[in-house]
């Protein structure tokens, strides 16, 4: 039996915890068990109104602070964090499912965004411009936007936070966060954080509950200036819609369908054991994990008896457990998902290379939203799980004879966060890399997400970039001083 955690006041607003006005809560569910071990405050539109005009009312001191004396909060959360990764850890798989070991790394990549910001905070360069016109000097400055509201997922819910929170204080705004409802309890312990680190009251405030009207007060309240979302497409196409109203900024990381290339030339044991950890981290439930898996019709064989070996030695199960590789899905509406695009491509002729329902679960007390690790051969175009997200361990295969035909099938798709590609060869890799339509392009490579680098998509997997210096560009101002001289 878990023990029980009562959070009730989980809205951290100006400094205080805070009840919801109505008394209201919601629960928590452990989906590796599908025990309730947990609740939450369940607020809405007063409340985050509340939020905004305490991050708005910090604004202005916050803004004219010194990058040095921003950096000073960040590097002092990044310490904290650091020092209490365990229980972070064990907070995040329970309420979210995936391995302790994949939680730990969590861990350490939200506190590495900290570490980052605080040192990148010093950092909010502007240029003097060489004016075509001798009477005139020209600089360009980065002013903080001002208020922003952060909507985060469930998938990674510590990393997510700090991906953004961090580079939005390091530049100079305030902050209302939203975080999942599956998962706000790795959320309430960043808010921890950052009130330990003593950062100033309203710099950072959280709002749990209800997401349409939390969402729809951010939408509406002029005091925000920008919207930083990650989620599914149609949720940031709603936001970018109803944003435009007031020409808020919107930054949106959405989702992905990434392809996996398997060139003849490529280390297949190198190949195969990074795409298994591509496609079932996190049980596949990754914006960038691999979707489809197109290989070579010349190492298609070996490369497939290879997968095949590996994914066969995957353990499923609670993720507080010692030894398991995967936990499970998030929800009952993930499972179902899997479930549909599993049928549609048995039905359409998939066969089943490892996994699959009949193999059902290796230990049969598993409680929660369970589905095997699956490799099916024989993909076609017409299949769901070849146009369609899945988030889940689903991993179709289908063979290509032809460079330019992988290329094309793999940029058939309307997303383009990431795609990966293995090859030895380097003029294969540069050719390959420019062709490929995609905001992040690994070779040899499936953890491209470093604090350090830029990461975001294109097409309709979103409009903006997360990580290194262009991280806490997007929340900077560009303002042009035009100064005449005599």
């Amino acid at each position: 039996m878990l023990e029980y955690l009562n959070y009730a006041k989980s809205l951290f607003i100006n400094g205080e915890w805070l009840e919801a006005e109505s008394g209201e809560s919601e629960t928590v569910c452990n989906p590796a068990t599908l025990e309730t071990f947990a609740r939450v405050a369940y607020a809405g539109k007063n409340e985050t109104e509340r939020a905004i005009e305490a991050a708005a009312a910090a604004f202005p001191d916050w803004s004219q602070k010194t990058g040095r004396e921003r950096s000073v909060y960040l590097y002092r959360a990044y310490q904290l964090m650091m020092e209490d990764v365990d229980r972070l850890a064990s907070l995040l798989t329970r309420e979210q499912g995936k391995p302790l070991k994949e939680a730990k790394g969590e861990i350490n990549s939200a506190a590495s965004f900290l570490l980052w910001y605080a040192e990148e905070a010093s950092r909010g360069y502007g240029e003097w411009l060489p004016s075509s016109v001798p009477s005139k000097r020209m600089l360009v400055i980065g002013h903080p936007i001002g208020v922003v509201g952060a909507i985060t997922p469930w998938n990674f819910p510590s990393s997510m936070i700090t991906r953004k929170v961090a580079p939005a204080i390091a530049a100079g705004c305030t902050v209302v966060l939203k975080p999942s409802p599956e998962t706000p309890l790795s959320a309430i312990a960043i808010m921890e954080i950052f009130e330990k680190a003593g950062l100033p009251a309203g710099v950072v405030n959280m709002v749990t509950g209800d997401a349409q009207a939390i969402g729809n007060a951010m939408l509406t309240n002029k005091a925000v200036k920008m919207i930083t979302f990650t989620g599914s497409t149609a949720t940031g196409k709603y936001l970018m819609r109803e944003g435009a109203n007031q020409m808020k900024k919107v930054s949106l990381e959405l989702g992905g369908h990434a392809p996996i290339i398997v060139f003849e030339d490529a280390n297949l044991e190198k190949a195969a054991t990074l795409a298994l950890a591509s496609k079932f981290r996190n049980n596949g439930q990754t914006c960038i994990c691999a979707n489809r898996l197109y290989v070579h019709e010349k190492v298609a064989e070996s490369f497939t008896a290879l997968l095949k070996e590996k994914v066969q030695q995957l353990k499923m199960g609670d993720g507080m457990q010692e030894g398991t590789d995967l936990g499970p899905l998030i929800n009952e509406q993930a499972s179902k998902k899997v479930h549909q695009q599993y049928e549609d491509a048995i039905g359409k002729g998939a066969e089943i290379v490892c996994g699959g329902l009949h193999e059902g679960h290796a230990n049969t007390d598993l409680k929660g939203y369970y589905f095997p690790p699956t490799v099916l051969a024989n993909a076609t175009d017409d299949m769901l799980i070849m146009h369609q997200e899945t988030f889940g361990p689903l991993f179709p295969i289908q063979l290509f004879s032809n460079d330019d035909v992988a290329i094309q099938k793999a940029n058939n798709t309307d997303y383009g966060l990431a795609a990966y590609i293995f090859t030895e060869n380097t003029s294969r890799t540069l050719r390959v890399a420019e062709k490929l339509e995609y905001g992040i392009v690994g070779v040899n490579d499936v953890f491209p997400a470093l604090s350090e680098a830029p990461f975001g998509g294109i097409k309709e997997s979103g409009n903006s970039k997360e990580g290194g210096h262009h991280g806490m560009d997007e929340f900077l101002e560009k303002k042009l001083v035009s100064i005449a001289v005599d």
